[in-house]
């Protein structure tokens, strides 16, 4: 029993921030052991954007290793708790989403989760089925088991009280809705970042206004995004997507600081760091892009990025399939340009591109959203990593 347990800790430990508490997680494994009954490992995701980012995956790498010692993971699904919008870390309203866009996000996390979980040792739930049908009389009664004293204790919420912004009761009820999720599935461990260990540890305290076992609960760090200031997050648009195309998150990768390379080799993936150390931080940040790539994708697609990476940047060539926009006009409309040939997201993030000087023709960057065609063609340049021919079709 005694290996089974250290084995055990050793994996949860690692890279751990909260841990409550280490002798509360050794009875319960104690427990697994006697009955060889797996623990009911629970972590929860609002779908509140369409993909799955390289943040998320620092909590789903670690419960694949959990599910590898034999464990089940209930994998919630909030599309209940979506529709309030978790007030985590939030010093402002988060606008709601509706039903359709909660609905039409939940089907992608699914998928995407499991390019890292065990498929056949993960159990997805909504957390709908048991809220759906909930009077309002029993809602109530579920609040009565939470005081605002404590509630209070949570720092987002003073900070936003002392600075008169807006703090709904919906957000305020948020953590007991989430909690309660424990109470359901009776989970024996929760897991979450380091932002949510007020939710987690409600969850705690509600099982044991149940009568249930409190769960242990865990919290990993939060992973820094692009910017190199913020935590990875799709609004502040930071991050890399599991579901990117190979060229796009290998050049992301690439793009990030060498102080925070090491913090994605040690939370992202599972190599030598010693041995990173020893590389020089240009093939360091290679390698990181290369192994990242190869996992969400394919080894040879990987390969294909460095070598497009290296040959491109290092040896400064401009790639021969690069895309392709026409106009039989004397002039184009960058942000339309951008936006039509999917380079920017959305025409305000083409803006964003202009005003921050991020697209230039060699080494003059371009501000105006009109743009000459001088030439039959044109080569832009857009950021670090991308590039866009401009033709000019004669009438």
């Amino acid at each position: 029993m005694k290996e089974f347990i250290d084995e055990h800790l050793k994996v949860i430990r690692d890279n751990a921030v909260d841990f409550i508490s280490e002798e509360e997680l050794r009875l319960k494994l104690a427990e697994s052991f006697k009955q060889k009954k797996p623990l009911k490992i629970k972590v929860g995701f609002d779908p509140t954007a369409r993909d799955i980012h390289l943040g998320h995956t620092v909590l789903l790498r670690k419960l694949r290793k959990i599910q590898n010692l034999g464990h089940i993971v209930y994998f919630i699904i909030g599309d209940f708790t979506a529709q309030i919008g978790d007030p985590s870390g939030r010093n402002e309203l988060r606008p709601p989403l509706s039903r359709e866009e909660i609905e039409d996000n939940a089907k992608t996390y699914t998928e995407q989760a499991f390019k890292i979980l065990d498929r056949e040792k993960t159990k997805i739930i909504f957390n709908s089925q048991w809220y759906k049908d909930m009077r309002a009389s029993d809602f109530i009664l579920l609040l009565s088991h939470y005081t605002v004293a404590r509630m209070s204790e949570r720092d987002d919420f003073s900070r936003r009280i002392k600075e008169r912004k807006p703090l709904t009761l919906q957000e305020f009820v948020y953590p007991i809705i989430q909690g309660y999720d424990s109470v359901k599935m009776e989970a024996d461990i929760e897991f979450g970042g380091t932002d949510q260990k007020f939710n987690l540890i409600v969850g705690r305290h509600l099982q044991e206004s149940f009568s249930q076992t409190p769960q242990v609960v865990i919290t990993l760090p939060l992973l820094i995004g692009l910017d190199g200031k913020n935590k990875m997050s799709k609004s502040l648009g930071n991050y890399v997507g599991i579901t990117e195309n190979p060229r796009s998150m290998f050049g992301k990768i690439m793009s990030i600081s060498d102080e925070l390379m090491m913090e994605y080799f040690k939370m992202l993936t599972d190599a030598d760091i010693e041995e990173v150390k020893s590389m020089h931080p240009k093939e360091a940040k290679l390698y990181l892009a290369q192994t990242i790539t190869a996992h969400y994708h394919s080894l040879s697609a990987a390969q294909e990025e460095r070598e497009f990476f290296e040959n491109t940047f290092s040896k400064k060539k401009i790639p021969s399939d690069i895309p392709v926009y026409a106009s039989s006009e004397d002039s184009v409309d960058l942000v339309n340009v951008l936006y039509e040939t999917g380079i920017a997201a959305s025409r305000n993030d083409a803006r964003r591109l202009l005003k921050q000087g991020g697209i230039s023709t060699g080494s003059s960057p371009i501000t105006e959203q009109k743009f000459l065609l001088k030439e039959d063609e044109t080569i832009l340049r857009i950021g670090k990593r991308r590039f866009l021919k401009i033709k000019k079709e004669r009438r």
